[in-house]
């Protein structure tokens, strides 16, 4: 039973208002996440923004370290109206990647407004998305309104950097903070793509690929580079590295790709089976990459190190590979590198992560669908999968559903993707505004 929804002009005015100054405060806290370097620092000051702005409305948030005192956290629930319903995370990231200023049109540290956009790191991964739920539970506050599940609220460090810092040690050593919760919603969904003027696509995350980060190492016997070397370091990591860059992986369906794949061709009106994802590229342009990296395993060279002078051979050479694997076919990866690699070769796995796949027949999905049509008739709601890496990973060891929905209606000609990590990433003021109003329906709803 889904609670009628109401938000007065009033109320409406003041949570828009919120979320937008929300985000700019948010934004300007330098969260940069370095890895393990004592640069990281801003998670610490951004987690205790977060719960200032929810004690300052009534609520007692909790602030945890995890492995340092500057990597924190925040945790909150909020009691529901109906004691025997499960409950509902709302989760997001409070770190961002580094950003070079210069680079920038405007101070990424700066939350400017300009032509109608926040611009700023983390706009839109993922201090905009931390915004509506702070802006959403600031209201129902002020207002006494209650969900009908338990929500649970979980602010995470280190999303950036692996998560070992993070959710993966937040779940290993406190599982109760999520006692009773199901499902989850996080990250990288629920925005729109413009098909036409009466259509807009807003895929809905219910799969990511998994990770396989790995080192590759090479060992030969040191000597003169004058002299003649048959079992050179450099040369054996150079093939690996070409073959495996070289190798053309297979395409491989999963339910979630083969859903969106059949959304997209009847949205656009075009056959798309997604067996040539070079094709999928020509007609869907960055979308087509998209899709085309859920199609398929991939594993892409990134480092390489070898040597200190150019007339020594080395004894040892390396390099480093970025690979991601499907659900369901993570041994086929894992075979496949070692054939590439060859005998002389030694694997080491640098991070390793599970890939995930949530059912998306279901009734949260469906109200998700049903919320964003009300604030968009025009919305259509497709599940799909991300070829990165959420949160949601850690969460889902707990056998919990996770979901990709923190919505935003993008204009058209913005290219989404594009702003994930990149030079001026920015998002729009009137699609923070509708998302926050769509988020407020569906946590009121579900």
């Amino acid at each position: 039973m889904t609670q009628e929804y109401a938000l007065s002009l009033a109320a409406k005015l003041a949570i828009e208002a919120d979320v937008v100054t929300l985000t700019q405060e948010l934004i300007r806290i330098d969260s940069s996440n370095w890895g393990d370097s004592v640069e990281t620092v801003g998670e610490a000051e951004v987690a205790e923004y977060c719960a200032q702005r929810l004690r300052e409305v009534g609520y007692d948030p909790r602030v945890y370290s995890t492995t340092s005192d500057s990597r924190r956290g925040v945790h909150l629930r909020i009691p529901g109206t109906d004691p025997d319903a499960d409950a509902l995370i709302v989760h997001g990231h409070l770190d961002v990647v580094p950003a070079i200023a210069e680079d920038w049109s405007h101070d990424p540290f700066g939350g400017e407004i300009d032509s109608g956009f926040i611009w700023g790191r983390g706009a839109v991964d993922m201090k905009d998305m931390d915004a509506m739920i702070l802006a959403v539970l600031r209201h129902w506050a002020r207002e006494g309104i209650r969900p009908r599940r338990d929500i649970i609220l979980a602010f995470f460090p280190d999303e950036e950097a692996g998560m070992q810092h993070g959710s993966a040690w937040v779940v290993r050593n406190h599982p109760e903070f999520f006692e009773g919760a199901t499902e989850a919603i996080g990250e990288v969904g629920g925005f729109s793509i413009s098909v036409r003027d009466d259509l807009r696509l807003y895929p809905i995350q219910t799969a990511e690929k998994g990770i396989r980060w790995l080192r590759l190492r090479a060992a030969a016997r040191a000597g003169h580079g004058s002299m003649i070397h048959t079992d050179n370091a450099v040369t054996e990591i150079a093939r690996a590295v070409t073959r495996i860059g070289e190798h053309r992986w297979p395409v491989r369906r999963t339910r979630t790709v083969d859903a969106f794949l059949a959304e997209l061709s009847d949205a656009y009106g075009v056959e798309i089976d997604g067996s040539d994802p070079e094709e999928l590229v020509s007609k869907l342009g960055t979308l087509g990459l998209l899709v085309g990296a859920t199609l398929q395993n991939t594993a892409n060279p990134s480092m390489l190190n070898a040597g200190y002078k150019v007339n020594v051979i080395p004894s040892e050479a390396t390099a480093h590979i970025d690979g991601r694997v499907l659900p369901g076919f993570e041994g086929e990866f894992d075979q496949t590198i070692r054939e590439l690699v060859g005998e002389h070769v030694n694997i080491e796995p640098v991070s390793t992560d599970i890939a995930i796949e949530s059912a998306f027949e279901t009734a949260t999905f469906d109200l998700m669908a049903s919320v964003l049509r009300q604030e968009d008739p025009g919305a259509r709601a497709v599940p799909y999968m991300i070829s990165g890496g959420t949160d949601a990973k850690a969460l889902s060891t707990l056998e919990i559903a996770c979901y990709g929905f923190s919505p935003l209606r993008m204009p058209p000609d913005l290219d989404y993707w594009r702003l994930f990590h990149g030079v001026d990433e920015r998002v729009p003021v009137e699609g923070l505004q509708f998302g926050v109003r769509t988020l407020d329906r569906f946590l009121r709803s579900v």
